[in-house]
């Protein structure tokens, strides 16, 4: 493991114990309709970036929650130059609120516009998945790999839908045309978890349109070191800025699956 990876876990479990401890004893924000924000999100952003701060002070910082950074951080993300740390300290807020179990840490470390180490933390379950470029993927230390589903109607996919979204919306358009061509869909209400449970072959399918990049930078590195294929939601290369994306574990699925998703009848069929 690298000193890189070991900082990123260290900061993801400090923050996942924040979280814990704040659970049930904090206000509720509004950042958006339906999209809330916690003193947990901001506590727990704290202790990431003093964490990975502390041993790399030479890197920028873009979290979820800092505001600076979200207005000056994002058109930088996955651009080629040094090294950010790209962080969501709570994803699955609303369930978190809820005290539904669906919520993780999400925190990545990017390098010349490339996703090189991230690491989500299920502070519920104690599940660290972790991945390093060009080193596979593990969960609590163990190495994962994705599915072999290889027909859609086999397959248990998840979809996420913006905060806000209504029965007009192409999102709902296209969970209608795939709902009868897998075997069940659900809608966990995590991006990072969603990919970890694709990643560790829980899930064979998943696509959304309406992520942010901190959402989805650790994630997508886990699915891919794991076997996994992503792509834009048309096929097209994945773009972690645009928060579109579709991602199977095998190309055979996940072929079917983008033409499932767009207008006309999969081949799967």
């Amino acid at each position: 493991m690298s000193d890189y990876l070991r900082v990123c876990e260290k900061a993801a479990r400090r923050a996942g114990e924040v979280l814990l401890d704040w659970q049930g004893r904090f206000k509720v924000q509004e950042k958006g309709p339906a999209d809330l924000v916690t003193e947990a999100d901001l506590a727990a952003e704290r202790i990431i970036r003093e964490t990975v701060l502390t041993a790399f002070p030479d890197h920028e910082f873009i979290g979820e929650e800092d505001t600076h950074s979200n207005e000056t951080g994002w058109g930088r993300i996955g651009q080629p130059e040094g090294f950010r740390w790209v962080v969501d300290p709570l994803d699955g807020t609303t369930n978190y609120v809820h005290s539904l179990a669906q919520f993780c840490v999400s925190i990545a470390l990017e390098h010349g516009g490339e996703i090189i180490v991230g690491t989500i933390f299920d502070p519920v379950s104690g599940n660290c998945y972790t991945a390093e470029s060009g080193n596979g993927a593990f969960c609590n230390g163990d190495p994962i790999s994705v599915s072999n589903v290889s027909c859609l109607k086999d397959s248990l996919a998840s979809v996420s839908f913006p905060a806000s979204v209504d029965s007009e919306a192409v999102e709902v358009s296209r969970f209608l045309r795939m709902l009868p061509h897998c075997q069940a869909i659900r809608r966990i209400g995590s991006t990072a978890l969603n990919l970890c449970y694709l990643a560790s072959g829980q899930l064979d399918v998943y696509w959304t349109t309406s992520t942010k990049p901190w959402d989805v930078a650790a994630g997508v590195l886990l699915v891919r070191e794991a076997g996994g294929v992503v792509t834009d939601i048309d096929g097209g290369p994945f773009q972690l800025t645009t928060g579109r994306f579709a991602t199977a574990c095998g190309e055979s699925l996940h072929s079917q699956l983008i033409k499932c998703l767009a207008e006309g009848s999969p081949t799967s069929r």
